[in-house]
């Protein structure tokens, strides 16, 4: 059995439902009932075959709803891994550092191009690293008290899944002052992610190796997987730009989460109207499971 979760930001109505289910029909898949994970706003569309041919015939409707298509059997995962910057959190945290710096534009530009895939990750991570150098350390402190916010429905996302079993990392191709404070926060297991090398009190503009890039997320998962002892089926993953890709075509359930048109053409599963939350109903977590 299959399902098609459809998710709406705002009132999901009987109306798009059934505009769901007619373009299932126009494309020879029978629909086999409708399942509420939470009313008016999350629901499972049931049907026995097809799944891509589903995927293909429901893409119209994603300019109005973010659509999950998978298999029903084990749809609650057992591992999440989540990129932080664009993700977990709302801004790219070296664009912010750059900006403290006064070399924002040339930095974002950079960062823009390399989530879009545009640029080798790690050349781009050393070019704009570069572009810090003499920031003062206390920096990264202000940084993140007056820059870094939490995507709504982070923390719901992480507390749920982890008090059903689950375990949540986060990986990011940033840095580890953000992202160990981050992944506390927002109430993850543990953080991988970059550091930045200080030296009398000012950042010198150099990332220690090794740097933590796309092929290091895709192995930070598998990792977790073996260490778990669970199959890569049981695992999510969920992030926004170029370096996620690998991770994301790795994982049972590759998510791209208001991602790069790269991203989003190499995921399963395209958030693009909701929050992090959508990641709970696409499991078949409603609101009263939620922690």
């Amino acid at each position: 059995m299959f399902i098609a979760t459809v998710i709406a930001s705002g009132g999901l109505s009987s109306a798009l439902l059934s505009d769901a289910e007619d373009a299932l029909r126009d494309a020879g898949i029978e629909p086999m009932g409708r399942s509420w994970v939470e009313r008016d706003i999350a629901c499972d569309l049931l049907f026995s075959a097809s799944p891509r041919a589903a995927e293909a015939a429901l893409e119209p409707l994603r300019a109005h709803v973010d659509i999950a298509v998978q298999g029903e059997a084990g749809r609650r995962k057992r591992l999440l891994v989540a990129d932080m910057d664009s993700t977990v959190i709302t801004v790219e945290c070296i664009d912010e550092l750059a900006d403290f710096a006064g070399v924002r534009a040339r930095v974002a530009e950079v960062t823009e191009r390399a989530m879009r895939g545009e640029f080798d990750f790690e050349g781009a991570l050393e070019e704009r690293v570069a572009l810090l150098k003499g920031l003062p350390e206390r920096t990264l402190a202000r940084c993140y008290e007056e820059r870094v916010k939490l995507t709504p429905g982070a923390k719901a996302l992480a507390h749920t899944m982890r008090a059903h079993g689950a375990r949540c990392l986060l990986v990011s191709g940033g840095f580890t002052y953000f992202a160990d404070r981050v992944a506390q926060r927002a109430g993850f297991d543990r953080a991988a992610a970059n550091r930045l090398e200080v030296a009398d009190g000012a950042l010198t503009g150099t990332a220690l190796p090794p740097v933590l890039g796309a092929q290091a997320k895709k192995q930070a998962l598998i990792d977790e997987a073996i260490a778990m002892s669970i199959d890569l089926s049981e695992t999510m993953a969920v992030g926004d730009g170029a370096n996620d890709i690998p991770m994301i075509e790795t994982a049972g359930l590759g998510v791209a989460y208001h991602g790069k048109a790269a991203v989003n053409a190499a995921a399963q599963v395209r958030i693009a109207h909701n929050d992090l939350g959508a990641l709970l109903y696409l499991q078949g977590y409603a609101r009263a499971e939620w922690r």
